[in-house]
């Protein structure tokens, strides 16, 4: 039998699903326990709805193509990439959609 899959593939369950709850859990620390807590405490609180957001962020973004980073990585140090080579257009395209997308998770404000 199995589990029932979107059309891409990934398994289907029934709502409310981990997003939902977790949206649910933001606004709960927000609005009903964030209020209630001491000055002292309030960061605290924050910085929980703060995680989950990013992980809401995180979980909702485009995946980034497949690629060995370290690997990656050794080359640009080791000039493969550098401007003039076959490869560099390629790999700046890379870099500067994977800093977008990390930045779209970790400091969307950063975008504009």
């Amino acid at each position: 039998m199995g589990y029932p899959r979107d059309g891409c593939g990934a398994v289907m369950f029934e709502k409310p699903d981990a997003a939902d709850l977790l949206a649910t859990a933001r606004e709960v620390v927000l609005a009903e326990i964030l209020p209630h807590l001491p000055p002292e405490k309030a960061i605290a609180a924050r910085m929980v709805a703060a995680a989950i957001a990013l992980a809401l962020r995180e979980q909702a973004g485009t995946p980034l193509p497949a690629r060995d980073l370290a690997a990656l990585a050794a080359g640009i140090r080791a000039g493969r990439h550098d401007p003039g080579t076959a490869t560099h257009e390629e790999v700046a395209g890379f870099l500067r959609d994977y800093a977008r997308a990390r930045a779209a998770v970790s400091a969307p404000k950063a975008l504009g």
